[in-house]
């Protein structure tokens, strides 16, 4: 099934980006335990933790107990959400039977999700690749980034409300970004946590 593919595409791209996983030495049930308990408890500290679990959770026995790992997670979920999202709206920009002022608001929003994409990527970039040296450097624009992909949402998906969307387009469309800044914020969320217990 396409999902099963994807979801063996973000783990490869996962593990080379800026998360490195290794096989847990304890129990396996118990580092299960371990592992489900991390997941709820970083979770319970972004704004939308159903979603949040709901995302990752998937990816407990790869994240372990690591603030990083999970806020690296969050990214490339994020991120992986943006671009099927803007590539889904641009092939729907370019069909038939839109009003110009749908066209107009789907093309401005997939320029939106285009700037996200990037500070998206540059955000999972920056963390895989920084020096312990320069972690308030790296975590300040990681922050920064994430902000700004979150501002590049919120203003796509306001551009669907002020533009009088037909009620199908908005539904599939606005809710699909509603998502995405929805997981952007809890990413952004677990990059703050990451950065508050880094030695």
């Amino acid at each position: 099934m396409a999902s099963s593919s994807f979801v063996t595409s973000f783990l490869l791209t996962l593990s080379f980006t800026c998360c490195i996983f290794s096989s847990p030495s304890v129990a396996r049930n118990d580092a299960q335990k371990t592992n489900n308990e991390f997941m709820k408890t970083s979770c319970s500290a972004t704004t939308y933790p159903k979603l949040c679990l709901a995302s990752l959770s998937s990816l407990a026995g790869a994240i372990q107990t690591s603030p990083k790992l999970m806020a690296c997670a969050a990214l490339n979920v994020t991120l992986a959400s943006a671009i099927s999202t803007s590539t889904m709206m641009s092939k729907l920009s370019h069909s038939h039977g839109m009003e110009p002022k749908e066209v107009g608001a789907m093309r401005d929003c997939v320029e939106e999700l285009g700037d996200s994409v990037y500070e998206l990527k540059k955000s999972i970039a920056e963390m895989g690749s920084f020096k312990s040296s320069d972690f308030q450097l790296m975590i300040s624009d990681v922050q920064t980034w994430v902000s700004a992909a979150l501002t590049d949402e919120t203003t796509c998906s306001d551009g669907f409300e002020e533009n009088g969307m037909n009620g199908k387009l908005k539904t599939i469309v606005g809710g699909r970004i509603v998502k995405i800044a929805q997981l952007t914020s809890n990413a952004l969320a677990l990059i703050n946590r990451y950065a508050s217990v880094h030695d």
